[in-house]
């Protein structure tokens, strides 16, 4: 008793010690949704007083947001969900995060241990299911696994690049643990890997005895822009880019012959199949259909399981492609035949004409250009500005139309390709960069599958932009199904004025019918303080077909032609025509 009063003396728990090593570790945040099982972990944030819990509507989000988060701050960011549904919940953005090799940190409360094999309620097998998204996962049962197990969880995250799980019963979290947290902090490292010489050696050859050299460059090409257009400038090779490699290469690329794969460009395509030797750093591009069958293939990657498995190789080497080009560049001979590198990038310039041509917005011409708003977005926003893109059109148009300077960023779900990705990585773009201007490409289809979410921008102030791709259809899919053949089924969208839904909600919503109020509407939006969501209206025809069309899909379309016109539907064959997509 002090002064007439009783003091209770808190004791420490599992959940103080996990909350405590994840300070040491640097974490600030965690992102996720509250349940009974999370009631000790909640408890312990609250009274630390030095992590932030971001709520949000859908615990799918928390994981996206997580995802983006680490992305952009390099490090390591964490979200949780509450037992059973709660943490299933997660696994899409997980799935996401472990196919784009980012680390993130996953606390799935579970049912009380002493339940476990009982069917009790909400019963699930976190340690089993999350198996396949992660690179660890484990089960906190006891106080003297702590905290040993929290920074191994952290240290195989960051290490591998990957997920890791830490399941905790919600009775274990609450258990009294004694032991001091030592301040064991994450151990970011950046090694320089670089083939041996003998393997530079080798490379040297086949890049020395080619005559017509190609790139293929991704995402593995983060921080050695330098050091490839030195490389493109020796051995004269185009250079082509598999779309996560867009924001490290476009930009001050005079080798620059475009993307590649189903939203690539005719340019991008045929300078890979008119090469002899065609050089992959950095990418994993999957789709086997657009790698040449002649050519003498060469790759550079991180990870050794990488090589050879997208396409057969004549050399494969492990390292960082920014040293090993560093490394490759004494050893290669500066060619002087610039034919088969100004054909290309040639070719991508008139690609670039002809896609800047279909950018176009007439005042009263409805529904809008798809092409014309990303482009305007493109335009109107900030030099460092972070842009999501939703799966499908969103991802289309954003790779043809938007910008990159080498300040600007552009996160998808590029590699798991799930819908609705765009906004929750927003929320975790916005919250890690808050001086920065997010935007959220997002399509109908995707935004309405977690529109919900819509309210964690207003909760926590976040001033994001959505812009909403409005075409009252799953339109990526409809173009699938013509492509095969098929008459489009079940992709209407019967869809609400967004700009509406925005303002019930109490934030800045704008309505976009007309291209001539298009500039307007971007520049109110983007000067707005808080978020704001711009809903256009724009043409659901508006195809767009890969750079080679094979027999099968030009069959698949005739089929959908014929098809429309038996069904009435050849109103939609004279806006197609509108397109020029055939010419």
């Amino acid at each position: 008793m002090i002064n007439g009063e009783r003091v209770t003396t808190m004791t420490k728990t599992i959940a103080d010690v996990l909350i405590d090593t994840l300070l040491n570790a640097g974490i600030k945040r965690i992102y996720g949704i509250v349940g009974d099982s999370l009631n000790a972990v909640l408890d312990s944030i609250r009274r630390s007083g030095k992590i932030e819990w971001i709520g949000v509507r859908h615990e799918e989000v928390a994981a996206f947001a997580a995802g983006a988060d680490a992305l952009l701050s390099q490090s390591i960011a964490v979200c949780a969900g509450s037992s059973g549904p709660g943490n299933l919940h997660l696994i899409n953005g997980l799935y996401d995060c472990h196919r784009s090799r980012i680390p993130v940190l996953a606390i799935a409360a579970h049912i009380p241990s002493s339940e476990i094999g009982s069917e009790y309620f909400q019963q699930t097998s976190p340690g089993l299911i999350f198996q396949e998204c992660s690179a660890f996962v484990e089960t906190i049962m006891r106080p003297e696994q702590m905290p040993l197990m929290v920074n191994m969880a952290l240290q195989q995250a960051v290490a591998k690049k990957d997920v890791a799980v830490l399941v905790l019963p919600g009775d274990v979290a609450g258990l009294e643990e004694k032991s001091e947290v030592p301040k064991v902090p994450v151990h970011i490292t950046k090694p320089v890997i670089t083939p041996s010489q003998e393997e530079l050696t080798m490379l040297a050859d086949y890049l020395n005895n080619g005559k017509k050299v190609t790139l293929l460059c991704g995402a593995g090409c983060e921080g050695a822009h330098e050091q490839l257009m030195e490389l493109c400038d020796k051995v004269k090779a185009p250079m082509v880019v598999a779309l996560r490699g867009k924001e490290f290469l476009e930009y001050d690329n005079p080798y620059y012959a475009g993307l590649t794969g189903l939203i690539g460009y005719s340019s991008g395509y045929n300078a890979m199949m008119n090469c002899d030797v065609l050089f992959m750093l950095g990418t994993d591009f999957p789709y086997r259909q657009f790698y040449p069958k002649d050519a003498k293939i060469v790759q550079v990657d991180i990870r050794s399981e990488h090589l050879g498995r997208r396409t057969p190789l004549s050399c494969g080497v492990v390292g960082d492609v920014k040293h090993t080009v560093e490394a490759l560049l004494p050893l290669l001979d500066t060619k002087e035949n610039e034919s088969h590198l100004e054909k290309h990038v040639s070719e991508y310039k008139k690609v670039r004409e002809n896609l800047d041509k279909l950018a176009v917005g007439k005042p009263g011409r409805k529904p809008i250009h798809p092409q014309f708003l990303t482009k305007m977005v493109s335009e109107a926003a900030n030099e460092d500005a972070i842009f999501t893109c939703d799966v499908g059109t969103p991802t289309l148009w954003s790779a043809r139309y938007l910008e990159m300077n080498g300040k600007r960023r552009l996160i998808g779900s590029f590699n798991h390709g799930t819908m609705a990705n765009a906004l929750p990585q927003a929320i975790g773009a916005q919250v890690s960069q808050p001086n920065r201007q997010v935007v959220a490409l997002c399509g109908d289809g995707g935004l309405s599958m977690l529109l919900g979410d819509l309210l964690s921008l207003r909760q926590h102030k976040l001033p994001v932009k959505v812009i909403v791709f409005n075409n009252e259809a799953l339109s990526f899919v409809e173009l699938e199904m013509k492509a095969a053949g098929y008459p489009e089924t079940g992709t209407s969208l019967e869809n609400p004025n967004y700009a509406a839904i925005a303002k019930a909600m109490g934030m800045n919503g704008i309505r976009v019918e007309d291209p001539a109020d298009l500039e307007g509407a971007l520049k109110e939006a983007f000067e707005h303080e808080g978020p704001a969501i711009i809903d256009v209206v724009v043409n659901r025809q508006e195809l767009s077909l890969p750079p080679k069309i094979t027999f099968e899909q030009a069959h698949g379309f005739t089929l959908w032609m014929i098809k429309a016109v038996l069904n009435g539907n050849g109103n939609e064959l004279i806006d197609l025509a509108k397109t020029n997509i055939f010419r």
